[in-house]
């Protein structure tokens, strides 16, 4: 793999239940990053379908035309076109059970999949919470870890991903504006990606969208945080659809994150004091 990798965070405004359209709106983007020498692409969450489903039936329908629009076999073929790697959100159905998840494709075709384990507000009378842990995922651009939205809210969701050797962590997002959170130019969200980057040493590439659904008001303000909890690129457009590029080297987080002699915040760890008295 290389030592450094760009990485586009691609911030779209999908269309509600307009599978063909997001999935070529996807496509075009992710060219078009690809060309520009991203060779990870990450895309919101949900970017496939839309976030703001009516009821389960409608998730299911998305979920049955990603797969008759072979949604996983066009991004490998753009992935082996460029050699990369792309992330995207996507409605999941197994066993008629309904996931939130994200698929990692490469140009060998699906490397893995994740589903959301921490369901947001109204996803709880839709999706299944997740049933796959944390998995780190090998690909050409190295060890790809994947969370999806509110799972950033947990600490030791990212700490697992560290703990299984992650190179970078992927977000893909559908950030919603919260009572007391803070609204200007940083959010609580992309704060979160800072102080996790910051306590783990690992760049986070919060892909969100943008634009309002049903009503539903998405935040946008996509970023990618480095390992130092500084930001990268981002945030990006309140409104607007966007891409933001950087550089990662998850060898180099790694060793950023010994800030002196004694301290790193992963090996400073003392698991047998963290429970309750």
């Amino acid at each position: 793999m290389p030592t450094q990798v760009t990485v586009a965070a691609v911030q779209t405004i999908p269309v509600i239940g307009d599978t063909a359209h997001n999935l070529a709106d996807m496509l075009a983007r992710a060219d078009e990053a690809a060309r520009r020498g991203a060779r990870l692409i990450v895309f919101p969450e949900l970017a496939t379908s839309g976030y703001v489903f009516s009821d389960a039936d409608e998730a299911r329908d998305c979920a049955g035309a990603l797969v008759s629009l072979d949604a996983a076999g066009r991004f490998r073929e753009l992935c082996a076109r460029h050699g990369a790697v792309a992330v995207f959100g996507y409605p999941e159905i197994d066993d008629d059970r309904l996931y939130n998840s994200a698929m990692v494709v490469g140009p060998e075709g699906v490397v893995g999949n994740y589903r959301k384990n921490h369901l947001w507000n109204l996803e709880n009378e839709i999706f299944t919470p997740g049933d796959t842990g944390y998995p780190v995922f090998d690909t050409l651009v190295g060890r790809v870890g994947i969370l999806i939205c509110y799972d950033i809210w947990f600490p030791e969701a990212v700490r697992s991903l560290v703990l299984g050797e992650a190179d970078v962590i992927c977000l893909p997002t559908n950030w919603v504006p919260i009572e007391g959170a803070p609204h200007g130019r940083l959010t609580m969200a992309n704060l979160l990606c800072q102080t996790n980057s910051h306590i783990n040493g690992i760049t986070i590439v919060g892909a969100d969208r943008a634009g309002v659904e049903r009503g539903q008001e998405f935040l946008g303000k996509s970023v990618i945080s480095s390992p130092s909890g500084e930001l990268a690129a981002g945030p990006a457009s309140d409104t607007e659809a966007e891409t933001l590029y950087a550089a990662f080297d998850g060898a180099e987080g790694r060793r950023a994150r010994h800030w002196n002699d004694y301290n790193d915040p992963v090996e400073n760890r003392r698991p047998e004091t963290y429970r309750l008295q």
